[in-house]
């Protein structure tokens, strides 16, 4: 009997040691892609130095608990794709057949949507064959894609929200302007659908006359042509939805035109270091509503560790590391086993976990969540500084 006793105990010992060991093997794969190449490369560095840094401060803390207890460190990867709708899905098939649970991006709307079409349209659906992986998405900002798929996600800002309260508020801060004129990317998706679908449409419902719109292309550096028009139009109020490296380059060549106005307005996308790094003197002024803002300890913190890892916090990159926090929780409430078993229910069960989420927590405050997989988020309006981006108004005060 003894003898039986000793070897239950060296087999239990043994199953101890196994469990422990297969525990420690185990991590949480997080993958994150976007653009690291190109005119919108900066987006992409971003966001993967704040996810390396978010969940660098989870594994910290001690990672991420298992269904059965146990904790697991996140590991995160980043795949450039190039902004490119082909290479993008390339990329998310390739991390697809991995065995990552989830995938964080991309950057680029004109990416996201043909994207979010490969996806299962219905969770569940037995005769639909697209590819069942979840994706939560941090930059694409494209108004309601997240509609196309029951396994894309955003937390991205509601731009048509935020500039509806940016027209109205500028209407009663500069009562004498009165009409406004556009500068657009014409073939970026993002700016273009912000520009005709939000900024025009917006500052036209808060009762600014649109004089017309100036077009350009993300690649173009030659804008005199535009910048003319433009100043022939004579608007009170110049809005600009493009992305840093043209709106510099309109800026600038606004300065040599000598082009007046009382307000200028920007892009979401270009209210981050690039744009004052290419253009500080320039654009000294622009307001643009933002998600992001290092306005309190917790978005300072997360700030300064994405500068250790050489990122830079902007409403883009800030929302990844929102987006680290929100799939711990996720994945924690859900049980995951994180095994090379359990991947497609794990998969399976951050879908759902992200599916019934109605609040998160954001850096700037309550995030609310729509059934659609939508975010309705803070934000503040900032303007450009002696070289820095600063709190102008906060809408929620």
């Amino acid at each position: 009997m003894k003898r039986l006793l000793t070897i239950a105990a060296a087999v239990g010992v043994a199953m101890s040691v196994g469990t422990t060991a297969d525990a420690a093997d185990r991590t949480v794969k997080i993958a994150g892609f976007g653009a690291m190449s190109g005119v919108v490369r900066s987006f992409g560095i971003n966001t993967d130095a704040v996810m390396r840094a978010a969940a660098k401060a989870i594994n910290d803390a001690g990672g991420v608990k298992l269904a059965d207890g146990s904790m697991a460190p996140m590991e995160v990867s980043f795949d450039d794709d190039r902004c490119n709708a082909e290479e993008g899905i390339s990329v998310v098939r390739r991390i697809a057949s991995s065995d990552a649970v989830v995938g964080v991006g991309p950057t680029c709307s004109n990416v996201a949507e043909p994207l979010f079409g490969i996806l299962q349209a219905k969770a569940g659906d037995e005769g639909d064959s697209g590819l069942q992986f979840p994706i939560f998405t941090d930059t694409a900002i494209k108004g309601g894609l997240a509609k196309i798929s029951e396994w894309a996600f955003r937390n991205v800002p509601n731009e048509s929200q935020m500039y509806q309260t940016l027209f109205e508020w500028l209407a009663s801060e500069h009562p004498d302007a009165k009409s406004v004129y556009g500068g657009v990317e014409e073939d970026f998706a993002h700016s273009r659908f912000t520009w005709y679908k939000v900024m025009k449409t917006r500052s036209a419902d808060a009762g600014y006359e649109v004089k017309g719109e100036a077009k350009w292309l993300l690649n173009d550096t030659n804008f005199t042509t535009q910048v003319r028009a433009m100043k022939r139009a004579g608007a009170d109020v110049i809005a600009i939805s493009a992305h840093p490296f043209t709106t510099c380059g309109v800026l600038k060549e606004m300065a040599r035109q000598r082009v007046e106005y009382k307000v200028l307005v920007g892009l979401t996308s270009s209210s981050s270091l690039e744009t004052l790094n290419g253009c500080a003197k320039q654009a000294e002024g622009i307001i643009i509503p933002t998600s992001f803002a290092p306005v309190n300890p917790d978005a300072v913190a997360a700030a300064d560790a994405a500068a250790a890892l050489g990122g830079s916090a902007d409403l883009h990159s800030a929302a990844a590391w929102e987006i680290m926090m929100i799939l711990k929780d996720v994945i924690e409430t859900a049980g995951i086993q994180a095994t090379a078993d359990s991947v497609a229910a794990d998969r399976r069960a951050i879908r759902d976990g992200l599916a019934t989420l109605k609040t998160t927590k954001g850096l700037l405050g309550e995030i609310t969540r729509t059934d659609e997989g939508e975010a309705v988020k803070p934000y503040v309006y900032v303007h450009a500084a002696d070289g820095t981006w600063a709190v102008l108004h906060d809408p929620n005060t």
